[in-house]
């Protein structure tokens, strides 16, 4: 597999659940190319290095939403519920999965990790420059009402005066 198709592979399995960027188990297993069930026995048999905030177990509604998300109708059977695994969690896989295929594919999966927050960033950044724009074009609009208004009273003709005749008597 080449590293720009496994680049975008792995971009396209970046998951939010809970507020974290996660990817699935078998996800992961399909880009490792081992079985799920071998990826999570290699897991468990190193609980200790995924503490909770490396690793998550997905809820019924959690693998619904996805599963309406990712468009497909079953997960295969499982008798499990899947794993979610964020950027530390799939750096952890390394040491449990040693491999050749298991480091190239964490390179790819940090470098796509190190890119969405790159473009998180850079999202952000747009979004606080639009925010100071519209604030600057809600201050124009407010001297240019102004500016409006003063047109507007200079365009007006003046009140006309009573005129008073003098040396007239009414009869």
């Amino acid at each position: 597999m080449g590293e720009l198709v496994l680049q975008e592979a792995v971009e396209n399995k970046i998951y939010l659940i809970r507020g974290h960027k996660v990817m699935l188990d078998k996800d992961l297993a399909m880009l490792y190319q081992i079985p799920t069930k071998v990826l999570i026995q290699a897991v468990k048999r190193s609980l200790k290095r995924f503490p909770c905030d490396f690793m998550l177990i997905l809820t019924g509604q959690e693998v619904t939403i996805l599963r309406s998300q990712i468009v497909t109708s079953r997960w295969g059977g499982r008798r499990y519920m899947p794993y979610a695994f964020t950027e530390q969690g799939v750096a952890m896989l390394s040491s449990v999965l040693n491999s050749e295929r298991a480091i190239q594919v964490n390179i790819a999966i940090m470098r796509a990790f190190v890119k969405l927050r790159q473009i998180l960033a850079t999202h952000k950044e747009l979004a606080e420059k639009l925010n100071e724009l519209e604030g600057k074009l809600d201050k124009h609009d407010e001297d240019i009402l102004v500016i409006f208004e003063a047109i507007r009273q200079l365009m007006e003709p003046p009140p006309a005066k009573a005129r008073v005749i003098t040396g007239f008597k009414p009869t």
